[in-house]
């Protein structure tokens, strides 16, 4: 690694020169390719980034001063550059380190992430405390990738504007293209207007003028006018001054020489700062640029191509998805799909390929998108709104508020239930049934194999009051057993016998089938049920093949914390059924990442775990 290699971190930085600042940057980006091709990973984000954390690290004590990179997708070159250079290879592997930003990780670490848009609150709740506790830290916030799009962002710029405090906010913009001329002239009119000299002239000037009797005050509106007419005339920062802050750039994100200059006059304003930072998304990686989008995420990829290594052919949960929705559009126009920056992710961009005028995507604004889908159903559309599980924990209010206490026709689709694997805690999908199971008006499906979702899909479409269908990232499974036809709240009872009933809920029903497979081989015979429904749920079926039971048995892959089994438990309690029953299911606490597999052995919900727990069980009670 040259120079990378020979580095005390990350107190070394400020002693290279320019020229060894060019060199280490380039050798950063080679191991950022290095590992993601191998594990995966946020990779054009993190490429853009590297002279902004270079001149960050060369400006600020890292674990005195605070950086708080939001989402965390940018954050590959500070992990390195700080005290992981040697754990990078582990970068979201099992029991290796996040792909994240986590205080639990590294002192280096000032606030974890993993959703959009918290880096200016939080940075701006740092600085407050600093201030409280006359500490001499700075806390700069490096936003963008999108989460300026989301109204958390805008609410912490426009609480720090009124509080006046010295935050420095670097937003970093791989998209906008301002033409090099102007640009030029806005950047060097932001260091001037920035500069030691004209900070302390413009402070010299305000007292004089507020001393003049009379004409003192008026005449500083008109300059101050002045001003910012000039300044607003070649930038485009404008807005953010309207918010309180100080706007400086655009500044060119790949020169550390601009990037630390325009830091330090970010630093002596006595006011919030923005620094309005352009940079190349995937810079360094040829594929990365030609196409940065594709490479935001990745799986594993040939280096040398970049061209993804797949795995498994057959269709996805969201390839069906988009697939059936795009089917059910040709035949209702009034079916409508939304999302939240997430178009491919989440196989919308399916269905707007076919209908581009009723596919909206409106950024990273989860809470927005609910409500307008709730316009667009009071107003007689039948929308359809895609989001990972995890994100739609960020529109619950409107969830609740908006749609469900209305009766609202909106029917969310929920993708990426349960384990999502290397990006972890903040990622998955595993509080989505215990927090939706609560709200009134709300019909929640939980297919267990892609057949199932696009008969739900059709379902809903005959559904007015607000749906949820909950499903998993990646292939979609298929099995050949007899099929019975969706009815609403009608759980599915595939086998029936024996003195042992297992009841799965959604997509986990592979593993439950292993179990009721494993203890069939072991002579124990027992009845399996699919749920389908969490809401509504017809209690008489479920009652029947539960009353006389010595044990059943709940599977889910979701928070055993309010969810499906719970609900079963309740069910029986209040039938006076007083059975031994068994949870599986995710446990009360935050999982890491990792790959599904090894995430299912460890919260027991794999079928062979789950098949010798009950055969133990079984056993010590016999000798009992």
């Amino acid at each position: 690694m040259g120079i990378l290699s020979e580095l005390k971190l990350p107190e070394d930085i400020k002693k290279l020169n320019y020229n060894e600042l060019e060199t280490l940057a380039k050798e950063v980006r080679s191991y950022i390719i290095d590992v993601v091709s191998s594990n995966g990973g946020h990779l054009a984000p993190s490429l853009g980034v590297v002279e902004i954390t270079i001149a960050l690290l060369r400006m600020l004590d890292p674990l005195k001063d605070r950086i708080v990179w939001d989402v965390g997708h940018q954050s590959y070159a500070y992990k390195i550059l700080t005290d992981r250079r040697e754990q990078f290879i582990t970068l979201r592997q099992y029991q290796g380190i996040s792909g994240f930003n986590k205080i639990s990780e590294s002192p280096y670490d000032a606030f974890g992430v993993g959703h959009s848009s918290t880096s200016i609150s939080a940075s701006l709740g740092m600085k407050t405390a600093f201030d409280l506790m006359k500490m001499d830290a700075r806390t700069v916030a490096v936003i963008g990738d999108g989460s300026m799009t989301a109204g958390l962002a805008f609410e912490g710029l426009n609480n720090a504007g009124h509080l006046k405090k010295n935050l420095v906010v670097i937003l970093n913009d791989n998209e906008m293209s301002i033409s090099p001329n102007v640009g030029a002239l806005s950047n060097y009119l932001s260091k001037k207007m920035t500069s030691d000299l004209y900070t302390k002239f413009r402070k010299d000037f305000q007292l004089f003028m507020e001393k003049l009797p009379t004409f003192g005050n008026p005449l500083l509106h008109i300059a101050k006018k002045m001003e910012e007419g000039v300044k607003g005339f070649f930038t485009p920062g404008v807005i953010f001054e309207e918010l309180g802050f100080k706007y400086i750039g655009p500044v060119n994100g790949h020169n550390i020489i601009d990037i630390e200059e325009s830091l330090h006059n970010a630093f002596i304003q006595s006011s919030p700062v923005l620094i309005h930072v352009n940079t190349k998304k995937g810079k360094g990686y040829e594929p990365a640029e030609k196409n940065p989008s594709k490479f935001h995420g990745v799986s594993k990829f040939d280096k040398a191509t970049g061209v993804p290594l797949k795995f498994g052919s057959g269709k996805t949960y969201t390839q069906i998805f988009g697939e059936t929705l795009r089917g059910m559009g040709e035949v209702n126009d009034k079916i409508l799909a939304i999302t939240a920056a997430m178009p491919d992710g989440t196989g919308v961009s399916i269905f707007r390929d076919r209908f581009p005028e009723k596919s909206f995507d409106v950024g990273i604004a989860e809470q927005h998108a609910i409500t307008f889908a709730a316009g667009l159903a009071a107003a007689g559309m039948k929308p359809y709104v895609a989001l990972y599980s995890t994100f739609l924990q960020r529109g619950y209010d409107q969830v609740i508020h908006d749609v469900a206490l209305q009766k609202l026709p909106v029917t969310f689709c929920i993708d990426r239930a349960g384990f999502v694997g290397d990006d972890g805690p903040t990622h998955h999908g595993v509080f989505d049934l215990s927090y939706l199971r609560i709200v009134p008006n709300m019909t929640i499906m939980v297919p267990k194999d892609g057949r199932e979702l696009e008969e739900m899909l059709k379902l809903s479409e005959n559904i007015y009051t607000p749906v949820a269908i909950r499903y998993p990232r990646g292939e979609a499974d298929f099995y050949d057993l007899p099929y019975n036809p969706i009815n609403i709240g009608d759980p599915e009872v595939l086998f029936d016998g024996g003195d042992i009933t297992i009841i799965s809920v959604g997509h986990i029903f592979k593993e439950a089938l292993k179990m009721y497979n494993l203890l069939k081989s072991e002579s124990i015979d027992a009845t399996l049920i699919n749920l389908r429904f969490l809401k509504p749920l017809s209690k008489d079926i479920l009652v029947k093949h539960i009353e006389g039971k010595r044990l059943i048995i709940t599977v889910e892959e979701g928070s055993l914390n309010g969810g499906a089994g719970e609900y079963i438990l309740s069910i029986m309690n209040e039938s006076d059924l007083f059975v031994k029953h068994i949870r599986f299911g995710v446990p009360d606490i935050f999982v890491e990442h990792g790959d599904i597999d090894n995430l299912r052995k460890m919260s027991c919900l794999k079928g062979e775990l789950m098949a010798d727990r009950v055969i133990k069980y079984l056993r010590c009670n016999e000798k009992g």
